[in-house]
């Protein structure tokens, strides 16, 4: 059963990666066709995001008041209406009111999905998590494919309705084959609530809101760069000179290579222990950021992007997992906080890139990616080293 419920949250994964990344695929021409600034793009990718955020917040609580099925049900149907309505190229303005919907039903779908996985799957989280994110990676490594050729014709918003038809599918996939080992009785609903009480309590609350803090605004900061990456780095390529089309292809590298790092992520950071596998994998990320800022040739920007997904592909599943096992007593509640700091950071950030490129330029957004990749770790490292005095702390309750 353990095998099905990776299955179906692959396919859920898949769908949202294409639907996360389709808007940053289609970018370009689409604030062309709009006549738009990049920042309006920025602030749909933002709305998105909002949406994401509160589908994320919402999610423990609409668990309890809906039951699991019909959330993820209803998330995947808010997926489907929003890309429908994508799909028509509607005015500016519905674009931005659809982008909150789109966002509910990704977010809220990212964060059942996962909660489902990480409380099931116990000491294999991290190879499980990682697993799931490959179908992640696949879905965005297919959609600059896509892409290419649909934006070459002149029929960008198609990608729109290929998402609303693959969710669709998943919707009907998860509601015929929904695993039974989801299903709680009351009676064991209240019993893991109980243990989940008892082992929060084996630390203050004080020390568990500063491992909470540093960990979510890694998650922050992570989901907010990787959007911002994916959404803009075409851009800097069109710049030096690349058709739409041909710059668009820079994200197929960038996700095969997170495709690549995700078939092993979970067992490398298994092997290391997950605070080593972050430290390092945010390490190489800050090296390869600052040679990208003084990259010029066009062929180098690709093969960093390789090695930006490969270093960048365990960091979200590893860091959700990291943060679950050192906050003692988590639940849907933690996960789905956890979650929301990626969401407001992938609200934001993009947010931030956009304006930054309308008043500095496409050419200096790299330097501000420098900027990123050194805050991320930067707050890995206070994350990491909260996480140690709290585990230090609740060994010496409970000796």
């Amino acid at each position: 059963m353990m095998t099905r419920l990776v299955i179906l949250g692959c396919i859920a994964f898949l769908v949202v990666g294409l639907g996360q990344l389709v808007v940053g695929t289609v970018m370009e021409p689409m604030v062309h066709a709009y006549g738009v600034q990049y920042g309006d793009g920025g602030q749909l990718v933002m709305n998105q995001f909002l949406g994401g955020v509160a589908g994320v917040l919402l999610a423990p609580w609409l668990m309890r008041l809906l039951g699991k099925k019909k959330l993820l049900l209803t998330a995947l149907a808010c997926m489907v209406l929003a890309e429908s309505i994508y799909a028509f190229q509607p005015p500016w303005l519905m674009m931005l009111i659809t982008g909150p919907i789109a966002g509910f039903g990704f977010g809220t779908t990212e964060a059942v999905v996962a909660s489902f996985i990480i409380l099931t799957a116990g000491n294999n989280a991290n190879v499980a998590m990682s697993r799931v994110e490959v179908s992640f990676g696949v879905g965005a490594l297919l959609m600059p494919f896509a892409g290419a050729p649909l934006i070459s014709s002149g029929n960008w918003m198609t990608g729109f309705a290929v998402v609303s038809v693959l969710a669709i599918v998943t919707l009907i996939l998860w509601l015929v084959f929904w695993p039974r080992e989801l299903d709680q009785s009351k009676e064991e609903a209240k019993e893991a609530e109980l243990k989940s009480a008892q082992a929060q309590a084996s630390i203050s609350r004080s020390r568990r809101n500063i491992i909470m803090l540093a960990c979510g605004l890694f998650i922050a900061v992570y989901v907010g760069f990787e959007i911002s990456l994916v959404h803009y780095f075409p851009s800097l390529l069109v710049n030096n000179g690349l058709s739409d089309a041909s710059a668009s292809l820079s994200l197929s590298v960038y996700w095969g290579a997170m495709v690549l790092g995700r078939l092993v992520s979970g067992h490398i950071a298994d092997r290391w222990g997950g605070a080593p596998y972050m430290l390092v994998t945010c390490s190489a990320s800050a090296v390869l950021f600052l040679i990208l800022g003084i990259t010029e040739s066009t062929g180098g920007m690709f093969a960093l992007a390789f090695g930006m997904g490969l270093v960048m592909s365990g960091m979200y599943s590893i860091a959700i997992v990291f943060s679950s096992r050192a906050l003692p007593g988590s639940n849907e509640k933690t996960i789905s906080f956890l979650m929301m700091f990626g969401g407001v950071g992938g609200a934001f950030m993009p947010k931030l890139t956009g304006w930054f490129i309308d008043r500095n330029g496409v050419e200096d957004m790299r330097w501000l990616f420098v900027v990123f990749a050194v805050a991320m770790l930067a707050v890995i490292a206070w994350a990491i080293i909260a996480s140690r005095k709290t585990r230090k702390l609740a060994d010496a309750t409970s000796a």
